[in-house]
């Protein structure tokens, strides 16, 4: 039986590129975005800072590749597809609840993704543009081809309504874990307020459909 080959170029640029998006990973939860520069990720990588430039062509594309592995919005195409067509038996309704439960539940248990939005909101990238616009494009199939003949002669705006969920997760995430108080009285570190938090979720969007 042919021995299992464990290295060689091809397995070694693999496995430095990995290296490389770890470290940008590592430094972005113990620094924030403003620690990302080629030195400290070379050095936290223990690797040469020419091979950023070799694999990535440069820090901005290291951090494109990072942010694409670590996307939580990142669907494949085939998953899209199903969630379009099973997304038509209701219009979205349990879509929009389970994908709103997810977010919640995806940001209060993953530093890097904390990080990862407080970056979108702080700081001008390409790399960062391009993230965003890749999920509004993603929101934009999913919206127009399921939910969107539902609410087109009704007085609710889904859309808006969406929009003020979604963010909402965003803020009531990051919220508890940059300074740990209550909001409006709810403690959503614990899991009796995160439990009061999706019930809301649901809540709302049960009532958009109504």
């Amino acid at each position: 039986m042919p021995r299992k080959i464990t290295d060689g170029p091809l397995r070694n640029k693999d496995r430095t590129k990995k290296k490389l998006i770890d470290s940008v990973g590592s430094i972005l939860k113990k620094e924030g975005f403003a620690g990302l520069n080629i030195s400290k990720i070379a050095a936290k990588a223990n690797l040469d800072r020419k091979l950023i430039y070799d694999y990535f062509g440069g820090v901005e594309g290291l951090i494109k590749e990072y942010l694409n592995t670590k996307d939580y919005w990142k669907i494949s195409s085939n998953d899209v597809e199903d969630i379009i067509e099973n997304g038509k038996l209701d219009f979205g309704k349990e879509f929009s609840k389970s994908f709103l439960e997810k977010q919640f539940d995806d940001l209060m248990e993953n530093a890097e993704m904390r990080r990862i939005i407080t970056w979108e909101l702080s700081e001008n990238s390409k790399p960062l543009k391009e993230l965003v616009l890749n999920r509004e494009q993603l929101g934009e199939r999913i919206l127009s081809q399921v939910t969107d003949e539902y609410f087109k002669d009704k007085d609710k705006n889904f859309r808006a309504i969406e929009a003020i969920l979604v963010s909402s997760v965003y803020f009531l995430t990051l919220q508890a874990h940059m300074n740990g108080s209550t909001f409006c009285g709810i403690d959503i570190k614990q899991k009796e307020g995160q439990a009061e938090i999706k019930k809301a979720l649901k809540q709302i969007i049960d009532w958009a459909y109504t």
